[in-house]
């Protein structure tokens, strides 16, 4: 099993992480952000993946820190249970519609880390989340996983739709690329190593 665990302790947030990335049986989330745990939730379910997320924040002030630090430490817990990588399919995208928006998220599970984010949020915050925290979440997960990850709202109206349609696309696309392909020997790569 593919598994991983990491606690993160800073100033601001105190950030529990586990994933399984071959027994999507267990996940639970909870950062004191309604509506962010309804898309980590959504990401987990397309991504077929167990995860279970505790997080304590300084959300008296805003959830910036929250949301990026899950990021950070989720993004962490992925690689460590990719481990070698070996037999990934390495790469991964996804369209998916949500009402009027359709999202797009293609990945490449590289160790070059690197986001490419092209989204336009009107309204600037559902419940207590910013709306621009997305971004922060997509370039914290990109960079503490080494994954090269793009990501882009085509089109859409409602913000909820917009966001919504991304993290489920990243979690179809994380699916592929973590999918085990018994015709791949070593890994997915002409240098012998992902890094």
């Amino acid at each position: 099993m593919r598994t991983a665990t990491k606690t993160r302790k800073t100033n601001e947030t105190l950030i529990h992480v586990s994933c399984n990335l071959d027994d999507s049986t267990n996940v639970s989330t909870h950062t004191g952000v309604g509506f962010f745990d309804h898309m980590l939730e959504l990401f987990a379910k397309h991504g077929k993946i167990g995860l279970m997320i505790n997080a304590e924040g300084d959300l008296h002030i805003d959830g910036h820190h929250t949301v990026e630090d899950v990021g950070i430490v989720l993004g962490q817990v992925v690689k460590e249970a990719l481990g070698d990588k070996q037999s990934i399919a390495r790469y991964g995208s996804a369209y998916v519609p949500m009402d009027e928006s359709l999202g797009f998220v293609a990945i490449d599970i590289s160790g070059r880390p690197y986001l490419h984010f092209e989204a336009e949020f009107k309204n600037p915050k559902l419940g207590s989340f910013d709306t621009e925290l997305v971004k922060e979440f997509f370039t914290a997960f990109a960079f503490q996983s080494g994954i090269t990850l793009h990501a882009r709202v085509l089109y859409g109206e409602n913000t909820h739709h917009k966001i919504e349609s991304l993290f489920k696309a990243l979690g179809r696309a994380l699916s592929q690329a973590i999918s085990i392909d018994p015709t791949i020997r070593g890994v997915n790569s002409t240098k012998g190593l992902i890094e």
